[in-house]
């Protein structure tokens, strides 16, 4: 059944019963240099440089379709090991599941020096009006932070798309720019976590099938001239995939 706007608006912006905004300490203060891990990470671990990995490793959520994502809390746990696993496996490290120099290195090769990722830029989320991160649902830091962890989950299914570049068309936007082009009034775009991608020469089913073991908690609809992606469950939202499981 094809949804209407209306319906599609309301399920895009729907919040699931007491959610609330979280937003973790962020890493945007001047220029950013290579994360300075201090130790070898592994499982029962905790502390904020496990928080830190748990946003870069967060887009090896699953090998398969799964609703599965990797809680950004700061606790070592099961679901964060699988997903070292899987991302020492993509990039030809040693899989055992710890943290150390060389999983640390392709890591902070995929930062860049100003706290972006390898193939993402800022500009590439900031409204497309203004060219900031301000006026949205929250305070431009935070939106800047969800943004850049975005970006991480963006770097792993560039990987699993096989290198395949992506563009993004639309990230944050704030909220007149949102109310302008007709967008839902909670758009997940308002809090910068949510990006509409193309990537050309690979289908958007094929996108959306590959971003479904990516932990992203929110798809559209992949029969659109884009495919949108966000990560509405870290703000405590309800999962939304439109196309179900493909």
């Amino acid at each position: 059944m094809t949804l209407s706007m209306s319906r599609r608006s309301m399920l895009r912006g729907a919040l699931a019963v007491g959610a609330a905004v979280v937003v973790a300490p962020t890493l945007l203060a001047g220029t950013a240099q290579a994360y300075g891990w201090s130790r070898t990470l592994k499982q029962g671990m905790t502390g904020s440089d496990v928080t830190e990995l748990q946003i870069r490793v967060a887009g090896w959520a699953a090998d398969h379709a799964s609703q599965t994502r990797v809680g950004i809390d700061g606790d070592f746990g099961p679901g964060t090991d699988a997903a070292v696993r899987r991302f020492q496996a993509a990039y030809g490290l040693l899989v055992d599941g710890e943290v150390g120099a060389n999983t640390q290195a392709k890591l902070n090769a995929l930062e860049q020096s100003d706290g972006s990722t390898l193939h993402f830029n800022w500009s590439d989320f900031t409204d497309r009006v203004s060219g900031t991160f301000n006026d949205g649902k929250v305070s431009a830091a935070a939106a800047k932070e969800n943004a850049r962890r975005l970006m991480y989950k963006l770097e792993a299914l560039r990987k699993k798309l096989g290198d395949k570049p992506i563009t993004v068309n639309s990230g944050f936007r704030s909220i007149q720019h949102n109310k302008d082009i007709g967008g839902a009034s909670d758009s997940m775009h308002l809090y910068g976590n949510a990006a509409d991608l193309d990537v050309p020469g690979v289908s958007n089913k094929t996108v959306y099938q590959h971003a479904e073991t990516c932990g992203f908690s929110g798809l559209e609809k992949w029969e659109t001239d884009h495919q949108h992606v966000d990560s509405r469950a870290d703000l405590g939202r309800a999962w939304w995939w439109e196309d179900g499981t493909i």
